[in-house]
């Protein structure tokens, strides 16, 4: 993505900030709106941004955050609908147009052990998502076997960029003919706006939004005949149950963990099962330099 079109995404994450905030946002630098992560918001501090070597407050000696500019960060992010957002808001996010996405906290309503909503908002994060399309495009070679995609995992700590270089494998096999179902439980992947992906996967992907990948996988398998089914986030053993059955349908598979290394998987007991599985045979680790990222292609021990 070019600088220009890098700090255009910085300003309409920006856009969704109150008016006040919104002019303190534009303070920052442009080589720092170029690689900013997040805006930060705390009731009672200041907002901060978040660049790749961290926190950076945007007015030392400014007016801290006011509870009802969350509430109206709130309302603009649901298009002044919350009723009609409530599904993922309850969950602490909003799906916002453009591919960006907020996160919220404050108090649960809790009914019956669940929680139906939040009230009282105290914090907000704003994610200034970005599309790197062609990082995928070198490492795609190495994760193939006669010019067929295998099994592959994309490992990197938080923050690494898993979910950027996920979407843009996607994007790559998609465009070269594969039918790939994209099961996007936490819709970071795809970013769907009223049924519209707002993140560029190719013309031959489907998503299922918001369902979770243990129910996601075996729908997607019966209805969208796929070729390769891509799942963001590892994180229980459904998850695995779901994967190595779509596995021995035929199916190749495409999924993130946060791990630094593959080493680092067969130190916990979940992923040393899902290696065990062997339905993975490589993984991209990603090793964050600055603000740039490696990817390295391994081959996952048999």
């Amino acid at each position: 993505m070019k600088e220009q079109d890098e700090l255009t995404r910085y300003r309409q994450a920006a856009a969704f900030l109150p008016l006040r905030l919104r002019k303190i946002a534009e303070l920052l630098p442009d080589r720092d709106k170029a690689t900013a992560e997040e805006f930060r918001l705390r009731m009672g501090r200041q907002m901060t941004v978040l660049l790749p070597d961290g926190e950076q407050t945007l007015e030392d000696e400014g007016e801290p955050i006011r509870g009802e500019e969350i509430e109206t960060l709130c309302d603009l992010a649901a298009e002044f609908s919350r009723y009609a957002a409530v599904e993922t808001l309850r969950e602490g996010y909003l799906h916002v147009r453009g591919g960006f996405r907020v996160g919220l906290c404050g108090t649960a309503v809790m009914k019956d052990g669940v929680n139906t909503n939040l009230t009282d908002l105290s914090s907000a994060v704003i994610r200034i998502a970005r599309e790197k399309p062609g990082i995928a495009s070198e490492v795609m070679p190495a994760i193939c076997t006669e010019g067929q995609p295998d099994s592959t995992l994309i490992l990197s700590p938080p923050g690494g960029g898993k979910t950027t270089f996920l979407r843009d494998l996607i994007r790559c096999l998609s465009e070269s003919g594969q039918r790939v179902a994209l099961a996007d439980e936490r819709g970071e992947v795809a970013v769907m706006y009223r049924g519209v992906p707002q993140m560029d996967l190719g013309p031959r992907t489907d998503v299922l939004d918001g369902c979770p990948k243990a129910l996601a996988v075996p729908m997607l398998l019966r209805t969208m005949n796929p070729q390769i089914i891509a799942v963001d986030e590892i994180t229980v053993e459904e998850d695995i149950l779901a994967m190595t059955m779509a596995a021995n349908c035929g199916v190749r598979l495409l999924a993130t963990i946060h791990a630094a290394s593959v080493e680092e998987l067969t130190r916990k007991p979940l992923y040393a099962r899902l290696l065990e599985t062997q339905v993975f045979r490589r993984a991209v680790c990603i090793h964050r330099t600055g603000a740039g990222r490696i990817y390295q292609v391994e081959e996952l021990p048999c």
